[in-house]
């Protein structure tokens, strides 16, 4: 997902609305900590990801696509939208359609599958720890510099995800093992397709890259659907269209589009801050919803990977100011 340049600095914001950005960061970062839950409650229903993964699209790709038209067609009729001269090279689109494929595909359909076996709440961190893989594969693959400090994240977050992982080894058994592999593609697969996307937004502008990046993930995944299913394999009660309307618009069209709101008001580095409580907000549901048990490990794994993801963010703004410094003088 592209994030909106920043017009103002948190400086120059009046308070309120400053406040006001930090309140919808938090309530975007608790809505994306709930997708966990939504899917583990409608797995109770005989549906699996695949299943469950078409239905959420269905729902939500409708959103995405109606409210980036709007802001397109709004801000072409007050000259401001950020949009490049459009750009009519065919090759350009269907990149587009195969990396929104990677990002809300592949990234998608692994984590829903490691939902299977795996607690929401080590899901989540397994998935925190994406921006580590941006670091690795933009070293290995798109000549981006590689902070050497940066290490030192990697290993304290991995030494976090072992402990919840031996911890649910040990009660849940191999099948742990199986989760822990589809969630770590899942990272994997959105690291990468936040790496691809970024050259494909600066020519396409965000609305446009988002309605044809959500348009090939919704193609994969009805072909997806259709290859392993039929359509009358689906048998839609009441409680399980409730929790799919909740998986599509309360964790997945609100958290994005309130993420976006509150990056209008707060900078980017608050908004990745104030998303640390992401993984607490999952363990803290996890418990009152799913009645899981919260052990020592949990909370120390989960302490560990924040620790590792911090550090990283602290290392790389740090290097960033200090490169604008030098550029500057």
């Amino acid at each position: 997902m592209s994030e909106p340049s920043e017009k103002k600095s948190p400086l120059s914001t009046p308070w309120f609305l400053t406040w006001g950005g930090y309140i919808l960061a938090m309530l975007g970062a608790f809505l994306f900590a709930s997708k966990g839950i939504w899917i583990k409650l409608a797995y109770n229903y005989q549906v699996d990801a695949s299943a469950l993964m078409a239905l959420r699209l269905s729902v939500a790709t409708p959103f995405f696509i109606l409210f980036g038209l709007i802001t397109f067609l709004r801000g072409k009729a007050k000259g401001t939208h950020d949009l490049p001269p459009i750009d009519r090279n065919p090759g350009l689109y269907l990149r587009t359609l195969g990396v929104g494929a990677l990002g809300y595909w592949v990234a998608s359909y692994t984590d829903f599958e490691s939902l299977t076996t795996l607690s929401p709440q080590f899901e989540r961190l397994i998935l925190f720890t994406y921006p580590l893989f941006v670091i690795l594969f933009g070293a290995l693959f798109f000549k981006q510099p590689m902070r050497l400090k940066a290490v030192w994240a990697f290993v304290i977050s991995y030494i976090g995800l072992g402990l919840v992982f031996l911890t649910d080894l040990r009660t849940q058994g191999s099948a742990v093992i199986s989760g822990v592999l589809w969630c770590t593609v899942s990272s994997v697969a959105f690291a990468l397709y936040l790496l691809l996307a970024k050259p494909l937004i600066r020519r396409m502008g965000p609305s446009l890259f988002t309605s044809w990046a959500m348009s090939g993930a919704a193609l994969a995944t009805g072909i997806h659907f259709l290859i392993v299913h039929k359509v009358s394999d689906i048998h839609m009660t009441p409680p399980l269209l409730t929790l799919v309307i909740g998986l599509a618009i309360g964790a997945t069209v609100l958290p994005s589009y309130l993420t976006n709101f509150a990056l209008s008001r707060i900078s980017s580095q608050a908004n990745a801050i104030i998303s640390f409580i992401n993984p607490i907000f999952t363990l803290v549901l996890s418990g009152l919803i799913l009645g899981q048990h919260i052990s020592l490990a949990d909370i120390s794994g989960t302490l560990l990977v924040l620790t590792g993801v911090g550090l990283y963010v602290w290392i790389d703004q740090r290097a960033t100011r200090q490169e604008a410094a030098v550029s500057k003088g």
